[in-house]
């Protein structure tokens, strides 16, 4: 087994929308020249620091920024307004659309601090949809966009179904509690077993220990507002990466959104032996390879 790579030194970063102050997580690249800017997009329920630089001990390159940074990748995550270290004050739900409008501030301010062109976007569940979103707006920021667990329409998830009838209870409140309990329901509610206890609770202790409640506009939104992305707006290169067992999307849903993708240069790959949240999954590093080999790969030489 690999040992894994050592942890990189991070550093936090600030930015603002408005007067809305934006929390960003750095991980510089431990070679040069860098081969990319990575911006990882976090999902509903959990800041961007536990999703994208959570440490387990005894299971080596937990952090998928980490793991990222030793191949050459400059590495930047955010928490969305309403999340972890950023501003909460606003009495809104913090939903789909305000999180596009996050990685527009993050991403400039990523942009003009490190002077990097166009980034590789990746974004899982709610974040799939904001990275999707913020692409569908900024393509000329956009690189390489990857959707993993992501969500068009919502037709044949049963995860979204069974959300749906708490949807006048989350309609109705701008925050939701989240305890270790619910942390351990996003792993059991598909295929119990795609993870392991340590990892769990690492997780949970890390989401916990930012944030004891979250936002109910993403939640809203995918219960009642899809579909949120027009697939023939987003130009971009893209990947989309479904769990075999992930209940938010449908393998039939997930396929219509990528026929409709005008960029010829996509892919669809699934992952086995994954439901949700991937990299905090037995085979995370299968997740890695995947999403490691569509941001390295050559631009096309010829397009016809």
């Amino acid at each position: 087994m690999s040992v894994g790579v050592e942890a990189v030194p991070g550093t936090e970063h600030w930015t603002t929308k408005g007067d809305v102050k934006l929390f960003l997580w750095h991980k510089a690249a431990i070679s040069a020249p860098t081969r990319g800017t990575v911006f990882f997009v976090h999902g509903s329920s959990m800041a961007s620091q536990p999703t994208f630089d959570l440490q387990v001990p005894g299971r080596p390159d937990s952090s998928v920024m980490d793991w990222f940074a030793a191949r050459g990748f400059d590495t930047w995550c955010m928490d969305n307004e309403g999340y972890g270290r950023s501003d909460k004050k606003r009495p809104i739900n913090f939903d789909i659309s305000n999180g596009a409008d996050d990685l527009a501030a993050g991403s400039d301010y990523i942009r003009k601090t490190t002077g990097a062109g166009k980034l590789l976007v990746y974004g899982i569940s709610s974040g799939a949809l904001k990275a999707a979103l913020f692409a569908e707006r900024h393509p000329e920021r956009v690189a390489r966009l990857v959707l993993d667990a992501f969500v068009w329409t919502g037709e044949g998830s049963p995860t979204l179904a069974e959300r749906k009838k708490r949807l006048p209870e989350y309609a109705a409140m701008n925050r939701r509690p989240i305890n270790p309990a619910f942390v351990q329901s996003i792993f059991s509610r598909d295929h119990p077993g795609t993870a392991d206890e340590a990892t769990i609770q690492a997780f949970s202790d890390a989401i916990l220990s930012l944030d004891d409640s979250m936002p109910t506009g993403t939640y809203v939104d995918m219960c009642s507002k899809l579909p949120l992305v027009d697939p023939a707006k987003v130009t971009v290169p893209t990947l989309i990466m479904r769990g075999q067992w992930d209940g938010i999307a449908s393998f039939d849903d997930l396929i219509e959104f990528f026929k409709r993708l005008p960029n010829p240069d996509k892919q669809f790959s699934v992952m086995a032996g994954i439901s949700h949240a991937s990299f905090q999954q037995k085979n995370y590093l299968l997740c890695y390879h995947i999403l490691h080999g569509f941001f390295s790969q050559p631009e096309p030489l010829y397009r016809g």
